[in-house]
């Protein structure tokens, strides 16, 4: 059964464990601020394992939540003596605790503890008081106590006796004294004015040496415990010839101060006791009857001049007073005794001692401000303002100390922590007290910043740019990125991953590395811009970006494609040049295009056969066919030139155009050529080809003979521009803003009008502007003035390039 006594009012709470034996304890409650103090009045030596209380209950805490906060019980000192049972809740003894051996004879025996309860840190102050048992029996030092008395000693004399000695206080120190039956003696208790007791011997009876010489007695010390517990010492009395003066002290008690760690053989006091006799009755020998265990050894008395002196080291810590009984004995034998206290002066001798009680070894990063970090005792065994201590830390640490709780300083973070900055801190506690010189002593406490995941992934650019030949495998590398993030742990693995063009790239999640997922084609994709996403490991994650524009390089994978003369398995259109063309003269113009770019796409041209050398050559760079000198008699009329167009690839390819030309004048070139074209494809139905070959030549020389009576005054000289307008590319081979070399293509406006290649078979061109038929048949333009539109397709053909004539 236990008693608590809380707050000023009493309960009784019943709280036994299993197999746990029953005491009787008082506890008292002292509730202030945020924290409480509980305070057990426990006896000394109970065994361990023993019920002290019901911590959590006079708490008011709950079991299981301490349970899971880590709670524990802490001592000041280095012996624990209690612990606490989590699961029940019990305060219960785990060392016995002698208070004779904790405490000595101080009147009141305190053991401090602390309950500290983690997650959030809090202290709760416990107190347990050790109540004195009587567990000690009285004993006096010397089994054997020796009086001489002189026979001519008068009757009623008194002759004090050692007084028996119990560690146990109180009501279990030794209360009484009982003597041996004796006809001579008495026993008879002295009262000091310090209210201690000590026996004395009182002469009843006179004594005869020669009848009795030795008186042999007992006497016994007896306690207040219950049950009672007593010692015993023998008395021997030896009866001696006239010895009529004992020793006599000048004072009863002497009191005296010492400083402790006061060197040996300082001077405490100086005893005097005197003896009215004379020889060697009155000579006095000055001894300590009775010194303590903590006593014994620090201080001296010389037996002859009664002068103490220090011989060991005095601790106030250890024992702030000594009290020791001290005994004048004459040459007769006769003695008296004194009491003599020393009274140790306390110096700041004693460090501040910091002890960690509880100490996190790593705090986050994101913390709050206030959060604590750890549990720190600071206390001075010195007294007055050598005992009082004061605690800091250096001002270049995010952390600050608080008290609240007498002895107990908290350590708590008082800024923003970031690990990226310090991811670790030394932290000295240093504590000083307020003595004459301060004292001081300090402790490293070392805390690491747990990390956080609280930063981003950063590329080492925003922007990558890289190249990928075109024609590639699948999986070819095109560019690795990195991204870097100043977190640890998983917080700083980073995976990466595409927000775009996932169907063209692929990246590697680990690595960064991009990779493509097919082959591409330069003529139709060339540039793409991707997004790579980096994400860390984190909870929630962070994620970062980058750009990564990729171009898709040309590679010679495209030959050079003839657009004029178009080459089909038919009709190929034959050049018409008059018979006076001059040196230098403007045949035709071969036009190809190679759908590559850069070098790959430069093309150059050469004549690799012609029916006679020497006549014709071709612009290596821009396929214009020039005459090499005038005709004359002796050349044939009709060539046939085979022209080889090259592009400027590493490994080049090429295509060949074939050119025919007629040399002539004009309407015989337009008869012979008109001839050679129906000549050539005549079969069965020669007679129907032939009809509709001369009509179409007939109507095309009335509108060549019109033109010429319209433009009479002008020299009627066809000619072919130095640079024409020839044929448009197809939408294939076509780039916006293309213009090969030696100006191969350019819009379509001209000045001056001339006879395109072909004309015989309905393909005329000129070029004062262009103007559309169908624009013209639909009235949404007005066709110009003395100007004739004829929309002509050349039978036969593929595609219809040049489907505009004007005729001026």
């Amino acid at each position: 059964m236990m008693y608590a006594l809380k707050n000023s009012y009493t309960d009784q709470r019943r709280c036994v464990p299993p197999a746990q034996p029953l005491h009787l304890f008082f506890v008292i409650f002292i509730v202030g601020g945020a924290r409480g103090e509980v305070r057990y009045y426990v006896p000394e030596e109970l065994q361990p394992g023993s019920v002290i209380g019901n911590l959590m209950l006079d708490l008011d805490l709950d079991v299981a939540e301490m349970a899971k906060r880590n709670a524990r019980v802490v001592a000041e000192g280095d012996r624990q003596f209690c612990n606490l049972n989590e699961e029940t809740g019990f305060l219960l003894v785990s060392e016995r605790m002698d208070r004779e051996e904790l405490c000595a004879q101080a009147a009141v025996c305190v053991l401090q503890f602390q309950l500290l309860v983690e997650n959030p840190l809090q202290v709760y102050s416990l107190v347990l008081e050790i109540q004195d048992i009587n567990d000690n029996t009285p004993f006096f030092v010397n089994g054997e106590i020796e009086l001489e008395i002189a026979e001519s000693t008068a009757v009623g004399r008194r002759f004090p006796l050692e007084s028996a000695w119990d560690p146990d206080l109180g009501p279990n120190a030794v209360k009484s004294y009982r003597l041996s039956k004796s006809d001579y003696f008495a026993l008879e208790m002295n009262y000091q004015v310090n209210g201690n007791a000590s026996p004395e011997l009182v002469l009843h009876r006179t004594l005869d040496h020669e009848t009795l010489v030795e008186h042999h007695l007992t006497i016994s010390g007896i306690d207040g415990g219950d049950p009672v517990r007593s010692g015993t010492a023998a008395v021997l009395v030896r009866v001696l010839d006239a010895n009529d003066n004992v020793p006599v002290f000048s004072q009863r008690v002497y009191r005296a101060s010492v400083v402790e760690n006061s060197p040996r053989g300082t001077l405490v006091t100086a005893l005097n006791a005197t003896d009215s006799d004379r020889g060697q009755y009155g000579e006095v020998m000055y001894s300590f009857s009775h010194v303590s265990d903590e006593t014994r050894g620090l201080v001296e008395i010389d037996s002859v001049t009664g002068v103490v002196r220090v011989t060991g080291l005095m601790d106030y810590e250890e024992s702030s007073a000594h009290e020791l009984d001290v005994r004048a004995k004459d040459g007769g034998g006769q003695s008296s005794h004194c009491k003599l206290i020393i009274d140790v002066i306390d110096v700041n001798d004693n460090v501040p001692i910091v002890s960690v009680k509880s100490a996190s070894a790593s705090v986050a990063e994101d913390s709050y401000s206030g959060a604590m970090v750890a549990l720190l005792n600071v206390h001075d065994p010195d007294t007055g303002a050598g005992g009082r201590v004061s605690c800091y830390i250096s001002d270049n640490v995010p952390f600050r100390l608080i008290s609240e709780v007498k002895n107990y300083f908290m350590l708590v973070t008082d800024d923003v922590l970031d690990r990226e900055t310090h991811s670790h801190f030394n932290i000295t506690v240093t504590a000083a007290d307020d003595g004459s010189p301060p004292l001081m002593s300090s402790e490293v406490i070392s805390i690491s910043v747990a990390d956080v995941n609280d930063n981003a992934p950063i590329f080492t650019h925003s922007f990558y740019d890289a190249e990928v030949p075109e024609n590639q495998p699948r999986n070819t590398p095109v560019v690795r990125v990195s991204a870097e993030d100043r977190d640890l742990g998983k917080n700083a693995k980073i995976k990466y991953s595409l927000s775009s063009h996932a169907d063209f790239f692929s990246v590697d999640a680990d690595t960064g590395n991009v990779f493509t997922v097919r082959p591409f084609d330069h003529e139709t994709l060339n540039y793409f811009q991707i997004d790579v996403t980096a994400t860390d490991g984190g909870d929630p994650s962070l994620t970062g970006h980058c750009t990564v524009r990729i171009l898709v390089t040309d590679q010679n994978d495209n030959a050079p494609v003839i657009l004029y003369p178009v080459q089909s398995n038919g009709s190929i259109a034959e050049e018409m040049v008059p018979l006076s063309a001059p040196e230098g003269y403007l045949v035709t113009k071969v036009v190809a295009v190679d759908a590559d770019v850069g070098h790959n796409a430069w093309l150059s041209y050469r004549i690799v056969q012609t029916s006679q050398p020497n006549l014709f050559s071709v612009g290596i760079h821009c396929g214009e066919i020039r005459t090499l000198r005038p005709f004359t008699e002796d050349d044939v009329n009709k060539h046939a030139i085979v022209v080889s167009v090259k592009d400027n690839g590493a490994k080049s390819l090429s295509a060949t155009a074939t050119v025919r030309i007629a040399v002539g004048d004009t309407a015989a070139a337009l008869d012979e050529l008109s001839g050679l074209s129906t000549g050539v494809q005549m079969d069965s139905d020669f007679t129907l080809h032939l009809l509709i070959s001369l009509a179409a030549v007939c109507v095309l020389f009335l509108f060549l003979t019109g033109a010429l009576v319209c433009f009479g005054r002008r020299k009627p000289t066809f000619y072919r521009e130095s640079v024409s307008n020839l044929p448009v590319f197809p939408p294939t081979y076509s780039r916006r803003g293309y213009s090969s070399q030696c100006a191969t293509l350019h819009d379509d406006s001209r000045s001056d009008w001339f006879l395109t290649t072909g004309s015989w078979k309905g393909d005329f061109r000129f070029g004062s502007g262009v103007i559309d038929y169908d624009a013209i048949k639909a009235k949404s333009v007005a066709p110009p003035k003395n100007k004739i539109v004829v929309r002509v397709s050349a039978p036969g053909r593929e595609t219809q390039r040049a489907g505009k004539v004007f005729l001026k």
